[in-house]
Parts: C-alpha cells; sequence; structure tokens
C-alpha cells in the first residue's frame, strides 16, 4: 500500500480541467487533440516534476480528468471505443511533453484491456464496466525476468504470492494485474486485484536515471485473494483454462502489442526532443564566431540546418513505420476479437514483425535524436534548468527493458529464413 511519507504531487493543481474536459471526445481527432492538450499542461513544468521526482498522483488525476484512461474502452460504459492504432498516437502525443506520462498511459491501455486477449467474453464485459465506470487506472506487477507469482487454489479463489522487482504505476493505481503459475501446473493465469489492500506492499524504490515519474519500483504480493470468476480465461467451475480463449496465436498478441507500446512513447520522447531542442535553439543557442564563414544567427549555421533537417526526416519515417504497424496490428483485432481461433500463426508472426522493426527502429533513431540535439543547441543546454538531458535519460532507461539486439537477430531470420518468431514474453 502507499506510504503517507512518500512524497507525492498534488491532485489540487489539475482540479480546473475535471469541469474544463467534462465532455469526453467523440471523435478520433478530438480524442487525438484530447492528448495534445494533455501534453501542452505536462509539458509547461516537466523538467521541474522530472528532477523532483515525486510519485505522480497528480498527473494520473490529470489522465483521469482527460478521459484518456478510456480511450479504448466500450462506448456503452463510457469509452471512446477506438483502435489500438489510435491509442498509440496517444501515447505519443502525450510522452513529447512527458515520457513518464506517456509511458504510464501506454501501460494503462495495455493492462486495462487485458481481457481482450486473454479474457473470456463475460469477463471482458465485466472488466470494461469496472474499469470505465470507475475511471480506474490500471498498473501490473508483470515482470517475466523475475520469479513467478505463486498461485495455489483455495476453494472459489486463488491466492497470490511473490515478489516483482518492477511494477510500473502501481503506487498510484487503483487496480492491479496480477500473474502467476497456478501451483501444480505449468499454467499462467492473469487476474486483477485492487491495489490498496494490506497485501500490497511497495518497495518504493524507483530512484533511476530516467522515467522517473513512473513508479516502476519492485512490490510484494502477499496473499491477495482473487475469486476463481476474475482469473482471466479460466472457467470458474471446473478451475480449467477455456480452449477457446486461452488456444492457439490470439491470446499471444499481448506480446507485440505492449512492444509497440513501448516504440511509440519512444518515438514521442524522441519527436518531443526535436521540438524542445527547436525552440532552444531559435531562442538562446548561439552562431559559432570562429568558423570562417560567420553567421549572424544560429538558424542560418549550415551544420545546425543540416542536423534537423536528417533528425526530422528520420522521425518522419519512423512515425510512418509506428503507424502502419498500428493499422496492422488493429486490423487483427478488429477482424479476430470475435473468432479468435482463426487467427493463423503466420498472421501472428507477420504483424510481430513489423513490430519488431518499429522497435528496432525507434530504438536507434531515438538514441541518435535525444543525444544529438545537444549538439545543435550547444553547452548552455546541458543545464539541468533547462531540462534537455530528461529525453536521452528516459529513452536510454526503457530501451534496456529487453535488448534490442534479439530483434535484429529476429528480423535476419525473418528475411533470410522465413522464419516467425515463437511467441514469448518479449516477443
Amino acid at each position: 500500500m502507499a506510504q503517507e511519507n512518500v512524497p507525492q504531487t498534488d491532485p489540487a493543481v489539475y482540479a480546473q480541467y475535471e469541469a474544463k474536459w467534462a465532455n469526453e471526445p467523440d471523435t478520433t481527432e478530438a480524442w487525438l487533440a484530447r492528448a495534445r492538450e494533455v501534453a501542452e499542461v505536462l509539458g509547461q513544468d516537466a523538467a521541474q516534476r522530472d528532477q523532483e521526482n515525486k510519485s505522480p498522483r497528480a498527473e494520473i488525476a490529470l489522465l483521469k480528468h482527460s478521459g484518456l484512461l478510456k480511450l479504448l474502452g466500450p462506448k456503452k460504459y463510457g469509452g471512446g471505443e477506438q483502435p489500438w492504432s489510435v491509442g498509440y498516437q496517444a501515447i505519443r502525443e502525450v510522452a513529447k511533453a512527458d515520457g513518464s506520462i506517456g509511458m504510464l498511459l501506454g501501460y494503462h491501455l495495455l493492462w486495462s484491456t487485458t481481457a481482450n486477449v486473454v479474457g473470456t467474453p463475460e469477463q471482458i464485459e465485466r472488466t470494461h464496466e469496472l474499469i470505465i465506470t470507475n475511471n480506474y487506472f490500471v498498473g501490473g506487477a508483470v515482470n517475466p525476468r523475475d520469479s513467478d507469482l505463486k498461485i495455489t487454489s483455495d476453494g472459489d479463489h486463488i491466492v497470490f504470492n511473490g515478489t516483482k522487482f518492477f511494477n510500473t504505476g502501481g503506487v498510484v493505481s487503483d487496480l492491479t494485474v496480477l500473474e502467476g503459475v497456478l501451483e501444480g501446473t505449468d499454467s499462467h493465469i492473469f487476474a486483477l486485484a485492487p491495489t490498496k489492500q494490506e497485501g500490497v506492499v511497495f518497495a518504493h524504490n524507483w530512484h533511476n536515471i530516467g522515467l522517473r515519474l513512473t513508479e516502476s519500483g519492485g512490490v510484494k504480493i502477499n496473499n491477495i485473494r482473487v475469486p476463481w470468476a476474475d482469473a482471466l480465461g479460466w472457467e470458474e467451475s471446473t478451475k480449467q483454462p477455456r480452449e477457446d480463449v486461452l488456444t492457439g496465436a490470439f491470446p499471444t498478441l499481448l506480446l507485440p502489442t505492449i512492444q509497440l507500446v513501448f516504440s511509440n512513447f519512444y518515438l514521442g520522447i524522441a519527436l518531443g526532443a526535436l521540438e524542445f531542442a527547436s525552440n532552444y535553439t531559435i531562442a538562446t543557442t548561439r552562431a559559432w564566431p570562429f568558423g570562417g564563414d560567420n553567421k549572424e544567427s544560429a538558424t542560418d549555421e549550415f551544420y545546425i540546418l543540416e542536423r534537423y533537417g536528417n533528425f526530422f526526416a528520420h522521425l518522419r519515417a519512423t512515425e510512418a513505420l509506428a503507424d502502419r504497424a498500428g493499422d496492422r496490428l488493429s486490423a487483427i483485432y478488429s477482424k479476430y476479437q470475435s473468432n479468435r481461433l482463426a487467427l493463423k500463426p503466420e498472421e501472428r508472426g507477420d504483424v510481430a514483425e513489423w513490430i519488431a522493426s518499429v522497435k528496432v527502429v525507434t530504438t536507434d533513431v531515438g538514441l541518435r535524436v535525444t543525444s544529438g540535439v545537444f549538439e545543435v543547441t550547444g553547452a548552455r543546454a546541458t543545464s539541468l534548468k533547462v531540462g534537455l538531458d530528461r529525453f536521452w535519460r528516459d529513452i536510454r532507461t526503457h530501451t534496456l527493458h529487453d535488448p534490442v539486439a534479439y530483434k535484429n537477430r529476429e528480423l535476419g531470420r525473418y528475411v533470410l529464413l522465413q522464419e516467425y518468431p515463437a511467441p514469448s514474453w518479449y516477443t
């Protein structure tokens, strides 16, 4: 549970937006415009909030006021009913201003729709109604590099126990997605549980160089009981996995879906760095007076114009690739949501390789742009007060989530051997 003495931002600072955004968007463009409005608010003091490194309760309140937490949910419960392709664009827009909050939005959209991928039709409806009508924010204790949480069966309940080193957004969440292995089997179970209970104990140890407002520290799960009815994809009466839900390629879509979440907030952070740096260059950067071809303004410097142009070209191409992959994944969901067993492994593999391509490119371009902007802003731009460093720190931190070298190898096997990747916790 959250500790009272943990420094946290004050939700009251964004109270005005609850009334301002009382009417939720009703079109795709209106939803993206709302995401840009959120980014504008966050961008006003993003560098200061990053340095203060407080638990982001105010920022989560802002997301709730905006309606963006409901973006993908069914309209009948108050959601936006937008496809993932729009969700990815919204993540990107928010991440341009604040990578941490863009990441939290992305993880929430994944965890809040987990039932769509591994839940029964009844669980899908019940989960959406619970999350959307209460405007809940969802975190997740699902870090595959750690030992799995242990699950035991106790009558009508399953009981989770264990520890996770990373738990993004949990401290500020209303619900937490738990995942573990059922005792005596090799079967994994996902379930949502209320966060505010005695058995959820946060370490409050997220003090990393980047994405400082994501609350991605550790958590202990002690005897958290969840009804068998909430074990996603499992039959309550038989306590067995539903073959029509958890068989085949469809339930493995959870992994490429979140991999594309990652790439879109990388891309948003890089786009934000370019915009932030260009504004700084226009306002502050001085031309170099010792080059022999002296210019009046930094915006006349050949090397500065060349670098910005090159960064812009690569980011524009990356954005087009990300959008294409998002469209392809959205089409998979639209086509197979009501007929999951019809999804062929080859179709799943193809979309996974589109997403792997995006991961490679956003990692490479994002790191190059967020470090390279210092070359065109100048020495004074390294001041902590400026805050340009946070863009690189944010991308550098999360691109270590899983080695991009393995994505390159995977794509190489796809090109040379026409081999689709075996679904895994990272593919």
